[in-house]
């Protein structure tokens, strides 16, 4: 169903609504509810050495969108398996890379209700090339600045209405940091696009997983590697003055992996530098990684 075509390195192959096309030729119509709306919901899943990491957290989640705003799930397990694979065997073979996954709830005339009868969800699809951060933000940490959260609260959909995420991150850069950490009233919730962490006496602390935090993907796999590494964890609401006194922080993202927050608000988190609790948690995460490029080794 899903056929791998070669593509031409730079326009690469992508899926769009049952076809394969150089992503320079791929388009929709101006009357795409994703366009006009934002009506629409996307996944991005990371790749390690052409394998899929938490490809079913991934998609459950994408089952989760597509109910909560009321769109019918275009595929079956089976067939979005089916059609990332052909996607990933048309690319240049990377050690990294991520799938981009849309799914609007297609063409109709400008009407802010829902089409009736329901019209067929415009899908697209693509792979591109991810760098991992670099050593450098491994060992040495990012910045942060704290800001109020403006957006909407159905943040726990993953909506491709990110247009206060994108305001977030443009006021990371005009700071000249690399990150927000963002809170409602006194309470935090997450950064621009990642999930934040604490560490209070040892113990690892996350919001709630509600209306208004995206519940990360990194919110199982934090849990599992706090469990292998012994280490407490709950979530519960955040105060600012906890997070301004916290031990350790840090972001988490399928593409940013987990990063030490070392300065927030031009001062120092902890002693300033990545924490162990960070380190521990780093740690468990490569290996994590470690085991999906062995188990591509052996195959």
């Amino acid at each position: 169903m899903f056929e791998a075509i070669q593509g031409i390195e730079g326009d690469p192959i992508v899926y769009l609504n049952g076809t394969h096309v150089p992503l320079s030729k791929a388009g929709i119509s101006v009357l795409d509810r994703g366009f006009i709306f934002g009506d629409g919901i996307y996944e991005v899943v990371p790749v390690y050495w052409q394998q899929l990491f938490r490809m079913r957290e991934h998609l459950d989640r994408l089952d989760r969108s597509l109910a909560k705003i009321e769109i019918a799930q275009p595929f079956t397990r089976e067939q979005w398996h089916s059609l990332i694979s052909g996607l990933l065997a048309a690319q240049p073979k990377r050690d990294h890379a991520m799938v981009y996954i849309q799914v609007t709830r297609g063409v109709a005339k400008r009407d802010h209700a829902f089409p009736n009868p329901p019209v067929k969800p415009t899908v697209f699809a693509m792979v591109a090339p991810m760098t991992p951060p670099s050593e450098l933000l491994r060992t040495k940490g990012v910045r942060a600045v704290s800001m109020q959260d403006m957006r909407w609260l159905h943040c726990d959909i993953k909506s491709v209405s990110l247009l206060g995420n994108v305001l977030a991150k443009q006021a990371a850069i005009k700071a000249g940091v690399d990150e927000v950490i963002q809170f409602r009233g006194d309470v935090m919730t997450e950064g621009a696009a990642c999930n934040v962490w604490m560490v209070e006496g040892g113990k690892v602390y996350g919001a709630p997983k509600d209306n208004q935090v995206l519940e990360g993907i990194r919110y199982g796999l934090f849990q599992e590697l706090c469990d292998r590494c012994g280490l407490k964890f709950a979530l519960e609401p955040i105060s600012r003055d906890r997070v301004l006194k916290a031990d350790e922080l840090m972001v988490s993202s399928a593409t940013r992996e987990v990063l030490p927050v070392v300065e927030l608000d031009g001062e120092p988190v902890g002693k300033g530098t990545p924490g162990p609790i960070y380190a521990r948690l780093r740690q468990a995460y490569d290996d994590c990684l470690s085991a999906l490029r062995c188990n591509e080794v052996l195959s």
